[in-house]
């Protein structure tokens, strides 16, 4: 919290200066009454209007400023509340979206979501009217307090005596109220996790026909939440009755005792009357600073979710912000055998507290070569793909472009020299021009065009309604896996990369889909380094060179030719793949030059 308000020490002070002169102009109203009916009053029956005039217009101007500067402090706190929170969720969304990949993949949706909205407006209830508030009821008591103590000290010990009863009550609310708020939190956002994950699944749910299972646990949780929300209003409710139970009480006792005391002519009218409002102003800010301690406590725990969201360190960070590493180059020079060179050299790489994925792996791919990886599930393919992109560091070990380090590489040049290309393309809500935009900003309405007929997109794009312009909705919903993946070439194709990665990029299409796609494959790839990973061969048939890989480790490298040939790994394989197919390796071996 501290360091949110740091920047703003000018505009805190001004707030100070606005709030204590604000109630000071307040807890003066009862004294100016008092000495206007106890002394104005009898001057002006005497024949002498000063007095009573001069009080009475200045018990106007304190209302006045009062009203006046209230109203610029509310209008101050809400113009620093809202840059407060511009700036936490601007911070908030820029740091989630540079944390790595595996941030992403343990920390669900869902709870980002709860981050950016649930646990965000919970600190604006703290800064628009929580902390404001507070202040306001704080101060008021100190000022109350100081001026019943200077209007009629008995006056003061009877507010004194009915005001214990009062703060016990509060304290009992705060301690109950803290233990719900927390329990309120975290069931609110259990329950946003569970809607999250139902719409965004929405496919398998009906696929299961799941809707009725899902429906059960989303409204056990609703009913949860709803149980902990009426124990809420329910403690709410004690608050403001025991409040105005000891408000009447003790206005009652200082009526009393302070009526006695007029009737046999100790005190004056003036002294009764502004003694019971000043127990009245006394009493009631106790309800916001029993509000304020719901308000905190929930801001507190939406603070120490959206903490440790912004205490996670990315392990894959820009050089540009970073000192330079040891050995590292002072520029990123292009290696003199061309553009897209790919090395690996001594790579070892595994997850945090997980067993290793990648073996002392050392691989070259030089430049304008297709390299096709293939191996079982869990083999350490997508892991390969993903250091390439620098999706993650390796533990030990270096992967060059063209003879420099990736982690010496800006993160800007990076992505605009290597591209993937993934199983399921997302599309974000905008047209279809926009979506290609993403794969290089600014570029021409000429090079979009020429993109979607290259990569042969332009066969359905043309048939929609506005052409590139065409909305996508959510996703892209309204279009077929085959055109998504179509979109998603021709983005990759816009961004004309040195090196280029299809991770499963064809694996959810069907056969149909797949030969529509193998065309924009062969513009895509074409005069570039590639890497292609897939289960199915027929996507990498044409590659130049194959990599089979298994746990973690290189277990053969070739060209496809001598790969069947040699009757390992990738010779099994490629004959499953054939008899699925219902040819023969001969008519294969034909094919392709054997």
């Amino acid at each position: 919290m501290a360091e949110l308000l740091r920047p703003h020490g000018l505009r805190l002070a001004l707030l100070a200066a606005l709030v204590v002169t604000a109630q000071a102009a307040a807890a003066a109203g009862p004294l100016l009454l008092a000495n206007a009916l106890d002394a104005g009053l009898p001057a002006l029956l005497a024949g002498d209007p000063v007095p009573f005039v001069t009080v009475l217009a200045l018990l106007v101007a304190a209302a006045l400023a009062d009203a006046c500067l209230s109203n610029l402090f509310t209008r101050r706190t809400a113009a620093l509340s809202q840059r407060l929170l511009l700036h936490l969720r601007t911070r908030l969304f820029d740091h989630t979206a540079r944390l790595d990949l595996d941030f992403h993949q343990r920390y669900t949706s869902g709870r980002v979501i709860s981050r950016q909205t649930n646990d965000i407006d919970s600190l604006a209830v703290l800064f628009d009217t929580g902390i404001g508030d507070l202040v306001q009821a704080v101060i008021r008591m100190c000022f109350v307090g100081t001026a019943l103590v200077l209007l009629d000290p008995v006056s003061a010990l009877v507010a004194l005596v009915a005001f214990l009863p009062v703060i016990a009550v509060t304290r009992r609310f705060q301690v109950v109220s803290a233990r719900l708020y927390r329990e309120s939190s975290e069931r609110s956002a259990r329950l946003i996790v569970r809607f999250v994950e139902t719409m965004t699944g929405m496919r398998a749910v009906q696929a299961f026909r799941a809707e009725a299972r899902g429906a059960d646990e989303y409204g056990r949780l609703n009913e949860a939440y709803s149980d902990t929300a009426r124990r809420v209003s329910m403690t709410f409710g004690s608050l403001f009755t025991g409040i105005n139970l000891f408000t009447a009480i003790g206005l009652a006792a200082v009526v009393l005792v302070n009526g006695l005391r007029t009737l046999d002519g100790t005190i004056g009218v003036g002294v009764l009357v502004a003694s019971a409002l000043y127990l009245t102003q006394l009493f009631q800010p106790m309800e916001a600073i029993g509000m304020f301690s719901n308000t905190y406590q929930s801001a507190v725990a939406a603070l120490e979710k959206i903490s440790g969201v912004l205490e996670e360190r990315p392990t894959v960070v820009d050089p540009a912000t970073t000192r330079p590493r040891d050995g590292a180059p002072a520029r990123a020079e292009r290696s003199p055998n061309g553009r897209g060179e790919i090395e690996l050299r001594d790579v070892e790489f595994a997850y945090p507290d997980g067993p290793t994925v990648l073996h002392r792996l050392s691989l070259h791919i030089p430049p304008g070569q297709t390299l096709a990886v293939v191996g079982r599930t869990g083999a350490g393919k997508t892991t390969l793909a993903g250091l390439v992109a620098r999706f993650a560091d390796p533990v030990t070990g270096e992967v060059l472009l063209d003879g420099v380090d990736l982690r010496d590489i800006p993160d800007a040049e990076l992505r605009r020299r290597i591209v993937t290309v993934t199983q399921e393309p997302f599309l974000f809500q905008g047209t279809i021009a926009s979506n290609l935009e993403l794969g290089r900003p600014g570029a021409s309405r000429a090079a979009l065009e020429d993109a979607v007929r290259r990569v042969g997109a332009d066969t359905f794009i043309d048939r929609l309604p506005l052409g590139l312009d065409t909305d996508l909705s959510h996703r892209g919903v309204r279009l077929s896996a085959g055109q998504r993946q179509l979109v998603s070439f021709a983005r990759a194709f816009v961004a004309d990369p040195e090196v280029l990665i299809l991770d499963e990029a064809t694996s959810s299409l069907d056969i149909p889909s797949e030969r529509a796609v193998q065309h924009a494959l062969a513009t895509l790839l074409r005069d570039r380094t590639a890497i292609v990973i897939a289960h199915r061969l027929s996507t990498v048939d044409d590659a130049d060179r194959i990599l089979v890989m298994d746990e973690g480790r290189i277990v053969e490298d070739g060209s496809p030719r001598d790969l069947v040939r040699s009757g390992g790994h990738y010779a099994q394989l490629h004959r499953a793949w054939l008899a699925s197919l219902g040819r023969d390796r001969d008519q294969d071996d034909e094919r392709i030059g054997g």
